[in-house]
């Protein structure tokens, strides 16, 4: 039943995606079967594992491969297919402007040599007097604008800045670099320029002080990042114990048994924060050190990392964001495959066989590779695998979509900052459910809904959106890590001959 929803949910993302792309003509089509590609060797896995037809290792590698060239042609044709469609699309734009400014002036009776309208002075007149902008500083703020970049028709005080609204008349990305430059120009450093959606579904400039950028990390901040790492390596060293089958905290001598689990839980921690580190590098974002969450269950929940500084655009915030988890999950994935090719009867771990249950990916995965192995009530296993299996742990519970966790900032960047609160209510629904049968999910929900439940502020140019070959990587991530945390039925991991006494 679990595999089951779990094809299903692929397959309506995959269905939802193609009504998306379907506007886009063959330019979305192309963009949408990446998707597909990159989804279907785990969509074939599971659903021939589902009718119990097991492909070995060697098999689902071939499918990979195959995918992934695949991928990259598809990503070459939507590349010169989007240049094509980008010029064509311009053009149209162009085209429909000059035929409403000529349909306006015929209704109006404007003479079209008088040059654009200007803005409604009487509006901005009645919102000078409620403006925080001071009036010498909007003067300047307001010259930014031109008719090539960004036509301002109306200012409305907001918080301590104001919104600009208007009409975007060229690249979201470019006209965001071009009018924040010449803000600075005028204004030095005292104010930020964002280009977002307004509520009218419009493209509108907000422009706010720079005391409102993100602050860096305190001194009391940063004795708490050090605090919460020495509890985390301790709970690292305990939950080792505990796999082990023994309390760390009552044998500390026994440090040398648990140590290489304990070693495997923070290459994985420390291979995630390498990712987002090294991609906030390239995009000259500022991350803050990362606030290790202890817990005795797995060792720990991963980090919470701050921005210290602005995003430039969504792109940048998908980058940052997915880089972590795929470092931390490639990671964990290439250790738990390993275990379980160097696995054999006499490996150092033993492990009952429901150990394989708990997960539908860990679940098929061994099936695959140890075979009737799983039969046994209890498994021998080798380090790595169990290392492995933590740390898939670690990055799906990273990866769930909510808030400021990766995952909620992954759909953020996709799909928006709407999007992304309605999945953020509805992660925190499904955990209070799991919280019924699974403390864990109870743990974690709470931390969210104290630490991480607000969206990450929005990025200086709201506009673009990340291209389809992310979403694609964000769509797979997302169904990775349902299949991870969800586990297999007793009915059918009986099916699939994992469990004591299954024949």
């Amino acid at each position: 039943m679990i595999t089951l929803l779990i094809l299903l949910a692929a397959f309506g993302i995959l269905a939802w995606g193609f009504y998306r792309a379907k506007p886009y003509g063959k330019l979305g089509l192309f963009a949408w079967l990446q998707s597909v590609v990159l989804m279907a060797p785990w969509l074939l896995f599971f659903g021939l594992f589902a009718v119990g037809i097991y492909l070995n290792l060697a098999g689902v590698l071939l499918m990979v491969i195959v995918s992934a060239g695949l991928y990259i042609y598809l990503g070459r044709r939507v590349r010169a297919l989007g240049k094509d469609e980008l010029a064509a699309q311009r053009a149209a734009a162009l085209a429909k402007q000059q035929h409403d400014a000529i349909a306006t002036a015929e209704v109006s009776g404007k003479d079209l040599n008088q040059g654009p309208e200007t803005p409604d002075a009487g509006s901005d007149a009645a919102n000078l007097d409620m403006m925080p902008i001071p009036a010498e500083d909007l003067a300047l703020v307001e010259g930014v604008f031109g008719i090539d970049t960004f036509f301002r028709t109306e200012t409305i005080p907001y918080q301590q800045g104001a919104i600009f609204k208007g009409n975007l008349r060229g690249d979201p990305q470019a006209t965001q670099l071009k009018l924040a430059q010449l803000l600075e120009d005028r204004l030095g450093d005292r104010y930020r320029l964002f280009l977002i959606e307004g509520p009218e579904n419009r493209p509108v400039v907000v422009v706010l002080p720079s005391s409102n950028d993100p602050q860096p990390t305190t001194t009391a901040q940063k004795i708490l990042v050090v605090v919460m790492g020495i509890a985390t390596l301790a709970t690292s060293l305990e939950a080792s114990g505990i796999l082990m089958g023994f309390d760390f905290l009552e044998q500390p001598q026994r440090i040398g048994d648990v140590l290489p689990v304990t070693l495997g839980i923070w290459a994985v921690l420390i291979a995630h924060e390498i990712g987002h580190w090294v991609k906030a590098q390239q995009n000259e974002v500022k991350l803050s050190p990362p606030f290790f969450l202890p817990t005795w269950q797995i060792g720990s929940f991963g980090g919470l990392t701050r921005f210290e500084s602005l995003i430039p655009n969504r792109i940048v915030l998908f980058d940052v964001a997915f880089a972590g988890p795929a470092a931390g999950g490639v990671l964990s994935l290439v250790m738990l495959l390993l275990g379980l090719v160097l696995s054999h009867p006499g490996s150092y771990f033993q492990l009952p066989t429901e150990f394989f249950q708990g997960s539908v990916l860990v679940g098929t995965l061994g099936r695959v590779v140890l075979g009737s192995a799983l039969q046994e009530a209890v498994v021998d296993v080798h380090p790595l695998l169990v290392i492995g299996w933590l740390g898939l742990v670690i990055t799906a519970i990273n990866l769930l979509p909510a808030g400021q966790l990766d995952g909620g900032r992954v759909v953020q960047a996709i799909y928006g900052r709407k999007i992304a609160g309605r999945a953020t209510v509805i992660t925190l629904i499904v955990l209070a459910i799991a919280s019924l049968v699974n403390p864990l999910a109870l743990y974690w929900a709470v931390l969210i809904l104290f630490l991480q439940r607000n969206l990450e502020r929005p990025s200086l140019n709201e506009l673009t959106e990340p291209d389809d070959a992310r979403a694609a990587l964000g769509l797979l991530a997302l169904f990775l890590t349902l299949a991870t945390l969800l586990p297999l039925t007793p009915s059918l991991a009986g099916r699939l001959g994992i469990g004591a006494g299954v024949m």
